[in-house]
């Protein structure tokens, strides 16, 4: 059967690479499918019809490669998980290195299985040389975003997939990774991938904003845009000058608002570029800029821009204040402690953590624990030191030993000469958050033990490294009920367990709507956007299952997509406006009120007599045309 299938397909492969199909829809009718397709046969000479097994890197290589992209992978990491929450099962989120070797892999653990078997795994080449017409390599050939729908790809072990890829480039144009969704599901439409590619898109392009704007953190960054509200989005153009004005990088939106060639901008003055004298618009700089200033080019266009960086140093008298301040009382980025009960697990977690007890964090999937983690760390005295993360449970088992403790140079086979610093070396001095403790394999368990107990770091293939880290652990797992079937060690439980955090879910929070609002804030990069009332009910009257993550990825495509700066109803995801209809239906059962009938009587009447003309009827009524839509909506009027 599947050779039959092969071979059928291999036929269709060879029609189109001949260019003898006429078909204008169906596999092979876009030109960029056709294309790869005909450097599958002429340039790489694959076999369509060959099943062959996935080329995979040696462990030595993978971990070189995670090494050499690891701000990218940190960066990746959560907008990763984000991107999972928000799509259906059945999906992997990947990401790649610019040969298509998978870095990172996010999928439910009981469809890691599938994946493996379409050959999606830690360490796979999935080059266009390698595998043919596929979302990663034909991305990385083509340097923009594509699809590929199940009988489009060129091998025909791999019609079972749809691919959806976006590039990743770096501040100098260049490609640094590709992020893909791919499903193994057989009733995906092409048609379907169009709200998927869209979600790709946007977190390829959030990643690599956030990338640049690390990769230049010593550095000015002018943020530009020709709209005062869209500065701070992932539109925005980004432009990184060094002390002596000179332009160091760009990202292709700055080169489209600007209508210039990167090779015509790179080593200018910025003086020559906008029109504004060096220091004036360094007087302009501030650490964490966030008001938006006028900003005309030569040339005479106007854009919207903030700076980031130190004011001159003949402004250092106006700026020290603010930075003692900052110094004095640091910001919590990432957290709102509104809530009571969380201000108080965050003074009793801050209070045992400046004594040296670890703390263990318990709560569900997506509630905030690395951000907690992450703001107990800021506040304490340690904040100027690293706060290094690694995700026990994202990190396959036949690597997290050497994430976790390094290597010696020339420890084993491929390995590097100079070998890597594990976590706990990287965290010294700081802390080390170890996300989903719980799914730690028990051999390193051991290991970590003796590391908390002796201050001491042995690489493999090394000596004993002393080392100082303070340990801040996190599972949405019983731990105790893994104590008891064996798979979690009972010393090692008690001693991360100095004091237990139990996080509370979303839906638990007292402090819903201000974290709304502090999200909001956040996600739009501190521009003012406004949500209707009825959709602020909706939001937050919602279940949340995916808790924090899940609204703050929801309220980043809302500020991302809404028009005028205002979030209304009809612009929220379907499942939470049917959540709001599901809920007025159960309502529905109870009886109405005299007052609600009277409201309904007079909607009714007022339509009927309108010839249901829903402007004349709002008119008539006194009311705009959303409120009449969300009364109709409330009694379940319908024509």
């Amino acid at each position: 059967m599947h050779s039959n299938h092969f071979a059928r397909h291999a036929q269709q492969v060879l029609t189109v690479a001949q260019g003898k199909s006429h078909h204008r829809y169906g596999p092979g009718a876009d030109p960029s499918i056709a294309r790869s397709w005909v450097r599958c046969l002429e340039d790489y000479h694959l076999d369509p019809a060959q099943a062959m097994a996935p080329t995979v890197l040696e462990h030595a290589r993978v971990l070189e490669s995670r090494e050499r992209l690891q701000q990218v992978l940190t960066i990746a990491g959560g907008e990763m998980n984000s991107l999972h929450q928000q799509l259906s099962g059945g999906n992997a989120v990947l990401l790649t290195d610019a040969r298509g070797v998978i870095l990172n892999c996010v999928t439910e653990p009981g469809e890691r299985k599938i994946f493996e078997r379409a050959g999606l795994w830690l360490g796979a080449d999935w080059s266009e040389a390698r595998e043919g017409t596929n979302g990663i390599g034909t991305c990385l050939v083509e340097r923009q975003s594509v699809t590929i729908h199940r009988d489009e790809h060129f091998r025909g072990r791999h019609t079972g997939l749809t691919c959806s890829a976006s590039p990743v480039f770096d501040p100098h144009g260049e490609l640094l990774a590709v992020l893909d969704v791919s499903s193994a599901r057989h009733d995906v439409s092409r048609q379907s991938q169009f709200h998927t590619m869209a979600l790709v898109n946007l977190s390829a392009k959030m990643i690599e904003g956030n990338y640049f704007l690390r990769h230049f953190d010593d550095q000015w960054l002018l943020r530009f845009h020709l709209q005062a509200g869209s500065v701070g989005l992932f539109s925005e153009g980004l432009l990184a000058f060094d002390g002596e004005g000179r332009v160091s990088a760009l990202n292709q939106s700055a080169l489209n608002l600007l209508s210039l060639a990167r090779t015509d901008l790179i080593g200018q003055p910025v003086e020559a570029l906008f029109d504004c004298s060096l220091d004036e618009l360094m007087s302009r700089a501030a650490p964490d800029a966030a008001a938006s200033w006028p900003l005309r080019t030569r040339d005479g266009r106007g854009f919207f821009a903030v700076l980031r960086g130190q004011s001159r140093p003949e402004l250092k008298v106006l700026s020290a204040p603010v930075v003692n301040k900052a110094v004095e009382q640091p910001a919590l980025s990432g957290i709102c402690l509104g809530d009571e009960g969380l201000r108080t697990h965050f003074r009793r977690a801050l209070k045992v953590f400046e004594r040296d007890v670890p703390l263990l964090i318990n709560g569900e999937t997506g509630s905030g624990k690395e951000a907690f983690a992450k703001a107990v760390h800021q506040a304490s005295q340690r904040s100027d030191k690293p706060f290094v993360a690694l995700n026990c449970a994202a990190i396959p088992e036949s690597l997290i030993e050497s994430e976790l403790f390094g290597y010696r140079g020339g420890s084993f086979t491929g390995a590097r000469k100079e070998g890597m610093r594990g976590k706990l070396q990287q965290a010294d001095g700081g802390t080390l958050f170890l996300d989903e403790i719980g799914d730690m394999p028990v051999a390193l368990q051991t290991r970590l033990l003796r590391v908390l107990e002796d201050r001491l770091v042995v690489p493999i293939g090394g000596e004993p490294q002393p080392v100082d880290v303070r340990i801040i652990s996190a599972t949405h797992r019983n731990l105790l009920g893994r104590v008891e079937d064996g798979s979690f060690r009972e010393d090692l439980y008690y001693r991360l367990n100095g004091l237990e955090i139990a996080l509370p879910s979303l839906r638990e929070r007292s402090d819903k709507a201000q974290l709304l609002d502090f999200l909001l804030e956040e996600e739009a990069g501190g521009h003012p956007v406004q949500i209707e009332a009825e959709a602020r009910e909706a939001l937050l009257g919602f279940s949340w299952p995916g808790n924090v993550r899940q609204m703050r990825n929801v309220l980043r495509t809302l500020a991302a997509l809404c028009e005028d700066d205002v979030i209304g109803f009809e612009d929220l995801p379907a499942v939470i406006r049917q959540a709001v209809v599901q809920t007025k239906a159960e309502t529905d059962d109870t009886p109405e009120s005299p007052l609600d009938c009277a409201e309904r009587s007079a909607l009714i009447a007022t339509l009927e007599a309108q010839r249901w003309h829903m402007t004349h009827a709002a008119q008539e009524l006194g009311v705009s045309r959303n409120t009449l839509y969300r009364k109709l909506r409330k009694h379940g009027i319908s024509r």
